[in-house]
């Protein structure tokens, strides 16, 4: 856990949307938001749900930055002295991989990322419309500064380096300026990423490599799309007709209830529609496989070695838990 990492100021818990424009929505507005989906905003172009902002910023374009646990004490807000904790620290071994939150280009690359208050090794992402990722506390750096990066590319490890307690990523989001941070954990999950691991959600209307693994996925149960990473009406049309075939809530969204369903355990040996859509996915994560469908052995070692840089069970079988973390 940090021992640091402070902001001398208030955080700050106004959300922002998908375009990082502040609309004046309350933080505990947008929870029950989250939880109801009937939360309406006024816009000023007009009134709308927040349903449909919510759906809009889900689109694929935001991923988890590490795995790990939640350390007591490590969330945005803990009292540090006379400050607050400016993010929320995600617990595991030193080396465990990190990885960009979003496409961005790294703007720095410095001893506490030039802020006040942090130390260690770390990086700041700009993600452009005034949002920003700071990871810290990193072990050894994988992009140089001034690097464009993806969302899910792997640009860093996990350490000790600064006042800390034990190896741990320290995650910040900042929104409207850096400096201006955030609740990371409200900031992903309105992205449809879950910052202590569960699976992402993707609405429609999300483009990306995400998507890909979807049309992928979809593909192996004979339903033909393009593989274009474009969630559009033909694409949604078939998951709805999926969900409604397991029972579940035929929505479109593809989040919790319907990725398990979705995906398969697959092993060395086999090969598909489903093959390609792991090799898609491993590729967000850095793994540079050619996407063939055929899961031989070089497929297994990139498997094997994400299950091991993720801290996971290194069996180079891709089960439910591999999955998750993959395309969370």
């Amino acid at each position: 856990m940090c021992r640091s990492c402070a902001t001398t100021a208030a955080p700050t818990e106004t959300p922002v949307d998908a375009e990082g424009l502040n609309h004046g929505l309350s933080r505990r507005g947008l929870l029950a938001g989250l939880g109801l989906g009937v939360l309406t905003m006024s816009l000023s172009a007009g009134t709308s749900t927040a349903t449909a902002a919510t759906a809009a910023a889900k689109n694929g374009a935001w991923a988890n930055p590490a795995l790990g646990r939640f350390p007591a004490g490590g969330h945005y807000g803990a009292p540090r002295g006379s400050a607050s904790h400016a993010g929320q620290d995600v617990s595991n071994s030193t080396g465990t991989a990190v990885y960009a939150a979003a496409a961005g280009t790294v703007v720095r690359r410095s001893w506490g990322g030039g802020l006040p208050g942090r130390t260690g090794n770390a990086l700041v992402i700009s993600h452009g419309n005034g949002q920003y990722t700071y990871y810290g506390h990193l072990n050894a750096y994988r992009v140089a500064l001034n690097a464009r990066v993806s969302a899910g590319q792997r640009i860093a490890d996990m350490g000790a380096t600064g006042n800390v307690t034990g190896p741990h990523l320290h995650f910040e989001t900042h929104s409207g300026r850096l400096g201006a941070t955030v609740n990371p954990v409200s900031f992903l999950a309105a992205r449809g990423v879950d910052l202590s691991g569960g699976w992402s959600r993707i609405d429609p209307g999300a483009s990306g490599a995400t998507v890909v693994v979807i049309q992928h996925l979809m593909n192996q149960r004979g339903h033909g799309l393009a593989a274009d990473g474009q969630y559009g009406s033909v694409s949604v049309e078939a998951v709805k007709r999926f969900q409604r075939s397991k029972g579940l809530a035929a929505d479109g969204q593809v989040g919790p209830a319907t990725w398990p369903a979705l995906v398969y355990t697959l092993r060395q040996g086999a090969s598909g529609s489903h093959v390609r859509a792991l090799q898609t996915a491993l590729n967000k994560r850095s793994a540079r496989l050619a996407v063939d469908g055929g899961f031989g052995s070089v497929t297994t070692s990139a498997v094997r070695a994400y299950q091991s840089v993720n801290r996971l069970v290194v069996d180079g079988e891709a089960g439910p838990v591999t999955w998750r973390a993959l395309t969370g």
